[in-house]
């Protein structure tokens, strides 16, 4: 199998946060009394550890998220992004991106920002309706994220991407037609929109076991995803992977490097990555990830070397979330085998069901298996070795 470790992307955490959302499992600690500037010296430790063991001489994509990166003072900014930019040479023409919460960005540290590269923001808007930004535990109002996009157009920072949740607790249809529509009125290169998950350990899952908190039911979740679809293709974003939709030439570069199952570095507490055929995990809690860096060693938490099988498994469940699908020219050049050599009897039972297309360079969800498509993914899951 070929295996192309010249090409890495790099995934950075930082997990500080100046308050935590209801609805957040992320990696995340509040901000105050936490040991940040350790934490941006021993990250960058830890890529220079790691490209020893990996190296590469230039990064596809660089992104920044978390917690909040923008949570960080211009100054702690700073010393981070010198140390990324010399650590992990990427081209200028690449896609830079840090996470930002409307209302934190201040000039300075744009500024710094732009110094460094950054050519590309990703910001949580969630909603643009103040009572439910209330109601999941959000800071910002539907004015920060206004203000903020004046701030940025001002300052001539156009490439800039927001997410939205829909599904959430206690909204309306209507609620949400005004969100997607105030959404599109800003008129942005790219959006990424995801029905609201309940995870584990998280206030609202405990709200709703308690019985606490309304969920909207499935067709109005169904009819929500739908009118997304409606609307950012009559605005020209087109629909280029599940949840996402841009402008023609605006797709996330860096988001595609997953669904691509290319490679990446996943840096800082509670990261993963993906490097040569080994999927891997660091620790998440500070101290655990700041102790074995203390001694120069690396904060792996697990790792789990994939099977050849493995790894087809996820090309595909990966790939078929891009509305193009899946690539049979790359999935042979990859593994040395074609689609339907390995997936003889799960292809036809998908095509027949409605729920996969196929033609004669690729394989994708059709209209009913965009809804369905977790089901359809599971279909490529069962171990193929006997």
């Amino acid at each position: 199998m070929k295996n192309d470790n010249t090409k890495i992307s790099a995934y950075i955490h930082i997990p500080f946060c100046e308050h935590i959302c209801f609805y957040c499992d992320f990696n995340k600690v509040f901000l105050e009394g936490q040991p940040v500037d350790e934490y941006i010296q021993n990250l960058l430790k830890e890529i220079r550890l790691t490209k020893e063991q990996y190296p590469s001489k230039t990064t596809e994509t660089i992104y920044i998220g978390g917690g909040t990166p923008t949570s960080l003072s211009a100054k702690q900014l700073d010393v981070l992004l010198k140390g990324v930019r010399e650590l992990l040479p990427i081209d200028a023409a690449n896609e830079f991106t840090i996470e930002a919460n409307p209302g934190d960005l201040t000039q300075e540290k744009l500024q710094v920002m732009k110094e460094y590269g950054v050519n590309r923001l990703s910001m949580g808007v969630q909603t643009f309706d103040n009572q439910l930004l209330k109601k999941i535990g959000r800071k910002h109002t539907a004015e920060d994220v206004y203000e903020t996009m004046k701030f940025l157009e001002k300052e001539d920072f156009l490439n800039v991407s927001i997410d939205l949740i829909y599904a959430l607790p206690g909204q309306t249809l209507e609620g949400f037609r005004d969100t997607l529509k105030r959404a599109i009125e800003l008129d942005l290169p790219h959006y990424s929109l995801y029905s609201l998950i309940l995870e584990n350990k998280t206030m609202f899952m405990n709200w709703v076991r308690q019985g606490r908190l309304q969920l909207p039911d499935q067709d109005v979740e169904a009819q929500m995803f739908e009118e997304t679809i409606i609307a950012m293709e009559k605005a020209g974003r087109h629909q280029y992977e599940v949840s996402n939709f841009a402008l023609k030439g605006q797709e996330s570069q860096h988001n595609l490097v997953y669904w691509n199952n290319d490679h990446y570095y996943g840096f800082g507490a509670g990261a993963s990555g993906y490097l040569g055929h080994t999927r891997y995990k660091n620790h998440g809690p500070i101290q655990h990830y700041l102790k074995p860096l203390r001694d120069n060693q690396l904060p792996t938490l697990e790792t789990e070397v994939l099977t050849m099988n493995n790894q087809m498994e996820e090309e595909l469940f990966l790939g078929l979330r891009k509305k193009m699908g899946v690539s049979k020219t790359r999935f042979q050049e990859k593994f040395g085998v074609t689609l339907n050599q390995v997936y003889q009897e799960t292809i036809p039972d998908l095509i027949q069901k409605g729920l996969l297309l196929e033609d004669k360079e690729y394989i994708q969800l059709s209209e009913q298996g965009l809804f369905v498509g977790n089901d359809v993914f599971e279909a490529f899951l069962i171990d193929k070795e006997k």
